[in-house]
């Protein structure tokens, strides 16, 4: 998941710091929020992620060297916990990662624009919890999710897209690709195959 490239100079700067410390205080205040959206659901709440909402196995496949030409992967397991807030509004996942012999934690969050029809989608790692990135903002058609930032990959721009896509009823799917030419030719780079536990 990428961080996109932000507005520079002093205001802008200032803007992104007051919206940093109001996603942090949403993002503490989220056990808290959990009782409440689903106490009362929003009659307007979209429905997108609600096949994404549960405790799931995850598989995650990392490509090792990014637009090198490479099929190299790295493969490694973790879970991954789905749930609704603010009515369905939005939703979050804790997800734990096992990776060469170390754990890792995130979270993510995703919340719903209704004038706009838009989500956006950021993450916080537990390797850097002061750090809040901005993965993408998008929409689902047809049942996929797709969302896209901007972004610097050694040094060059490349635009971002991450695939929200519901497999079966048990399986999903998320993963990322980069694109170095504007979005005519995209490479995938990581990929998160969920299996849902049972409850």
């Amino acid at each position: 998941m990428a961080l996109p490239a932000l507005a520079s100079g002093g205001h802008a700067a200032g803007m992104i710091d007051i919206e940093r410390r109001q996603l942090m205080a949403l993002f503490a205040a989220v056990p808290g929020l959990i009782a409440l959206g689903s106490a009362h659901a929003a009659p307007d709440a979209p429905r997108d992620f609600d096949s994404f909402l549960g405790k799931w196995q995850v598989r995650h496949r990392s490509l090792k060297k990014r637009l090198a030409g490479s099929n190299d992967w790295e493969e490694f397991g973790g879970t991954s916990h789905w749930q609704s807030i603010l009515g369905g509004m939005a939703n979050f996942n804790e997800s734990t990662v096992h990776r060469s012999g170390n754990t890792y934690q995130s979270l993510g969050l995703r919340a719903f624009d209704a004038k706009t029809s838009v989500w956006t989608d950021w993450s916080l790692s537990g390797r850097d919890p002061t750090r809040i990135v901005v993965d993408g903002v998008g929409r689902f058609t047809n049942g996929v999710g797709t969302f896209f930032a901007d972004d610097t990959f050694e040094d060059k721009p490349i635009r971002v897209r991450g695939m929200f896509t519901p497999l079966t009823s048990r399986t999903m799917q998320w993963e990322q690709a980069f694109s170095p030419d504007g979005g005519r030719t995209w490479e995938t780079n990581y990929v998160m195959h969920h299996t849902r536990i049972a409850d």
